[in-house]
């Protein structure tokens, strides 16, 4: 699973995978663009069922510039994940540079009516390099 998802986080039990991926056919470098998927793999290895509510993104360009996304659910759902059951979806970023950064949070509730944050892991946004 490490290689399949190399950046991890846990917090209480909930555990955030992501994988990365450039997309060479969305992208457009000689017009300043850059396109990424990734992959978030959100699992349930506490004892409640949980919903994500909201999400904020943190986003770096490789000038530095920071952007930030906030917003309900992920991909138009707010999930509801069940102890030892996981929640899957595919989303994109694009950058105006060729790499960058992305980090952040989900804002969740369990079935105690506690509401809490979950780290998403920082993960980079680099493309291949011209001629590699």
């Amino acid at each position: 699973m490490k290689a399949l998802f190399p950046n991890v986080a846990e917090t209480r039990g909930i555990v955030v995978r992501v994988s990365v991926s450039y997309l060479p056919e969305q992208s457009e470098p000689q017009r300043g663009r850059w396109f990424w998927a990734y992959h978030v793999r959100i699992e349930n290895e506490g004892r409640q069922a949980v919903q994500l509510l909201t999400r904020h993104w943190i986003i770096t360009d490789g000038r530095g510039a920071r952007h930030t996304v906030e917003g309900e659910g992920v991909v138009g759902e707010q999930p509801m994940i069940s102890p030892g059951a996981s929640f899957d979806y595919v989303s994109g970023c694009p950058l105006a540079t060729p790499s960058g950064a992305m980090q952040g949070a989900y804002h969740m509730i369990g079935e105690d009516g506690a509401a809490f944050e979950v780290e998403i892991p920082k993960f980079a946004l680099l493309a291949p390099a011209v001629g590699a």
